[in-house]
């Protein structure tokens, strides 16, 4: 063996040797941490689900259904028949995957006729696809805002839309949750170039609504732009399912619309941004998870061409989720439970404690309903919840099902009377 072999060995030797000291580092203080979480009551475990996702569910270690309140699958369209054959149609006739992104060689008449269908639903000129909206979120701010430019983001805006703003250079100021006062005061004293407001059109941990209307009134006076996340309102929120603009009232008003294909309109993936259509084709040129990211494949683009065509069609559904949420709303308040939000089907039971939370999701799991306790650090201290979402594929006895376990429980843990 040769001195430079050797010294090859010895230097890889050494490296392994450092490699381990560090990650056994790791180890140690990523235990520590951990044991941290699960002292407090917030470690997260993950339920094993060994069915499609559904009203009823079968979940690892039991071949029972039980009935399932914490999807997002809003519209009961994850396992539809119709959208899984027309996926497998797409699967077989055109592939796996592209193995490659949009602008190279991984664009098909599907992905756009997708994009061309996203912009009818919303009114909009133009729509770009991403594998999520966390991605559509990661990729705008950047693209769009330089350091002359000025960002204001609701305080609770989701993880996606904060990370987001990180990535940019332009000022970045928060506002108070939904307080217009704050909000007015800090477009007064900007002087930026562009002003763009960013917020959630209804916010996931809370079931709450941004007051949209008026926040479109603000930016029309100080001359600002507006964002809106709609992953929990599109498809299914508004009249026609066309989200939180339309809840308000003001269809087309709003500049820029991120959303995501992962919740109502199918459960699979996939994220994108609709609105004018030089937005659209900068976005093509400039932003970043677009330009480095996988296309969608064909069967999850396959979900959403369906899913529109369906929408485009009926607002059956929609209409049903909502009937479901006000039954769900209404017989909860009655039993004395305090449900966050509006009239919106996420329906959060509040409870305060992150264990009585954990104990109470488990609780409703032996009676055969799946919800999950939500804590720290995913909602702020002190408002541990139970996250209840409501489907349009529930049926009444389902929903009533639900009810009645939540009362039992309810009395047990000495929730309500």
């Amino acid at each position: 063996m040769s001195i430079f072999s050797k010294m090859l060995l010895f230097r890889a030797a050494g490296g392994r040797h450092y490699s381990a000291a560090a990650q056994s580092q790791l180890r140690d203080i990523l235990s520590t941490q951990l044991a941290g979480i699960k002292e407090a009551g917030t470690f997260k475990a993950e339920r094993i689900i060994t069915s499609s996702q559904s009203t009823q569910i079968t979940v690892q270690g039991s071949d029972k259904k039980i009935l399932n309140f914490c999807a997002n699958n809003y519209l009961g369209l994850a396992n539809n028949p119709e959208i899984v054959d027309y996926s497998q149609k797409l699967l077989a006739q055109y592939g796996a995957g592209l193995s490659s992104v949009r602008f190279i060689c991984g664009t098909q008449d599907i992905h756009k006729e997708l994009e061309q269908k996203i912009a009818k639903f919303h009114g909009r000129e133009d729509t770009i696809l991403y594998a999520s909206c966390f991605d559509a979120n990661a990729g705008i701010f950047e693209a769009i805002l330089t350091p002359e430019d000025a960002v204001f983001s609701d305080e609770l805006n989701h993880a996606s839309i904060i990370d987001g703003i990180r990535l940019c250079k332009a000022k970045k100021q928060r506002y108070k949750h939904r307080d217009l006062a704050d909000l007015e005061q800090q477009l007064k004293s900007s002087d930026a170039r562009l002003k763009l407001i960013a917020t959630d059109g209804v916010f996931s941990m809370d079931g709450n609504i941004a007051p949209l209307a008026r926040i479109v009134e603000l930016a029309k006076k100080y001359n600002a732009l507006v964002f809106v996340d709609e992953c929990h309102a599109t498809g299914f929120f508004g009249k026609t399912g066309r989200g939180t603009e339309e809840y308000a009232n003001i269809m087309g008003e709003v500049d820029i619309i991120n959303s995501t294909l992962g919740k109502a309109l199918g459960g699979a993936s996939g994220g994108y941004t609709t609105g004018p259509a030089e937005l659209i084709t900068f976005l093509r040129q400039k932003s970043r998870p677009y330009l480095f990211s996988n296309t969608l494949p064909p069967a999850v683009v396959a979900v959403g061409l369906k899913v529109m065509d369906m929408l485009l069609k009926s607002s059956e559904l929609t209409q049903r989720v909502q009937s479901n949420t006000q039954r769900f709303r209404e017989a909860m308040t009655k039993a004395g439970f305090t449900i966050a939000g509006e009239n919106h089907p996420i329906c959060p039971v509040m409870l305060g404690d992150a264990r009585l939370a954990s104990k109470f999701a488990d609780e409703m799991l032996g009676r055969g309903i799946y919800v999950i306790g939500f804590s720290y650090p995913v909602v702020p201290q002190g408002k541990a919840r139970i996250r209840v979402q409501i489907s349009a594929a529930h049926t009444e006895a389902e929903i009533d099902r639900a009810i009645a376990a939540f009362i039992e429980v309810g009395r047990s843990l000495k929730v309500i009377q």
